[in-house]
């Protein structure tokens, strides 16, 4: 199994201290904790792209390119570009530039987003948001692909003879995934093409995102693509390992209660209502070694994913606490999961 961490650069402030970093001291957190999650042997890193509430990361390839620039081996990710809101063209162009800047190191993962007000902020209705993210992912794979692109579609003006520059230094293209949260869109969607999906796997117990990904594995077949060749990608919602199971819980437990009140679990409608029913049959790792092994391995045998997606971040969390915790996992969780989960991520 690989390994991957992200970061939607959230600076609203601490939960339980209320302390907030200026804008500067945010950014330069985030390329730091790349640079440790470079160090630690991470597989990747990945910011996504917000434009609403006091999310920072409305641009993914600035932040990203700079990430590239500070680090040497690490994967560079885009969980999620938000591509119902962009324009092809643009994403095309600056994804390239990043892939050749970063040396190929990029994946895309694009998705059509779950904030409303990011939508009203770019001037579109929640109504039609699939069928944009649909039309304007089939562009954007020709353009990374093609040259001489002649196109005409519903949400931008035509294209006559296009060709997209940089060109990306990966090829036949820059690796894409789609990411996947509510619906059979995106699933449909990455089986139709033969493209990897990223399951979110963050607010809902597991059979609601294993469900999602038996579509993609079922229509993944119905369009005549081989069904050893579906790679899948999951989430994690939340890291704490102590070496004492009761000291992780009880450390959580104030974590857990400002997550409730977070706009995100508002919004997304968490319907977990104590911890011990979130850590019973949600997504979230807390806990010994040993119980965040046996966790991992049961989403595992659910999902047959080859890539697992833990945050380094966690709200609430001292960062002493936090560092301790994300060093246990990586000592006594993730070579134990490697080498019993074979992957063919970034092989």
């Amino acid at each position: 199994m690989k390994f991957c961490t992200y970061t939607l650069i959230d600076n609203s402030p601490d939960p339980v201290t209320g302390r907030q970093l200026t804008t500067y001291e945010r950014f330069q957190h985030v390329v730091q904790q790349a640079q440790w999650a470079e160090e630690l042997g991470f597989d990747g890193y990945g910011v996504g792209e917000r434009h609403a509430q006091l999310f920072i990361s409305s641009s993914p390839p600035v932040v990203l390119a700079y990430i590239a620039a500070a680090t040497s081996r690490i994967r560079l990710l885009t969980t999620v570009t938000v591509l119902s809101l962009l324009d092809p063209v643009r994403v095309a162009e600056d994804y390239a530039t990043l892939d050749q800047l970063s040396g190929g190191r990029l994946d895309i993962i694009i998705g059509k987003g779950n904030d409303p007000d990011q939508n009203a902020l770019f001037g579109y209705d929640l109504d039609g948001q699939w069928d944009r993210n649909r039309e304007k992912y089939e562009l954007l794979r020709r353009l990374l692909r093609e040259t001489g692109v002649s196109w005409s579609g519903q949400y931008r003006p035509e294209l006559v003879d296009a060709t997209t520059q940089p060109r990306p230094l990966q090829q036949p293209s820059i690796p894409i995934w789609h990411g996947s949260a509510s619906s059979t869109e995106s699933t449909e969607l990455a089986a139709k093409w033969g493209e990897p999906l990223f399951s979110a796997n963050g607010f809902h117990p597991m059979e609601k995102y294993a469900g999602l990904i038996r579509h993609y594995r079922e229509r993944w077949a119905a369009y005549g693509h081989d069904p050893a060749d579906a790679v899948v990608g999951a989430g994690f919602n939340g890291l704490y390992v102590r070496k004492n199971s009761q000291h992780a819980v009880e450390g959580y437990r104030p974590v857990f209660d400002a997550f409730m009140e977070s706009p995100g679990a508002k919004h997304n409608q968490l319907p977990f209502r104590t911890l011990e029913e979130f850590l019973a049959d949600g997504s979230v790792l807390v806990g010994s070694p040993e119980e965040v092994i046996d966790k991992l391995g049961r989403y595992q045998e659910a999902f047959g994913h080859e890539l697992s997606g833990v945050s380094l971040e966690v709200p609430g969390l001292p960062d002493a606490e936090n560092r301790t915790s994300v060093e246990t996992f990586v000592t006594d969780v993730l070579p134990v999961l490697r080498a019993t989960y074979p992957s063919r991520v970034w092989s």
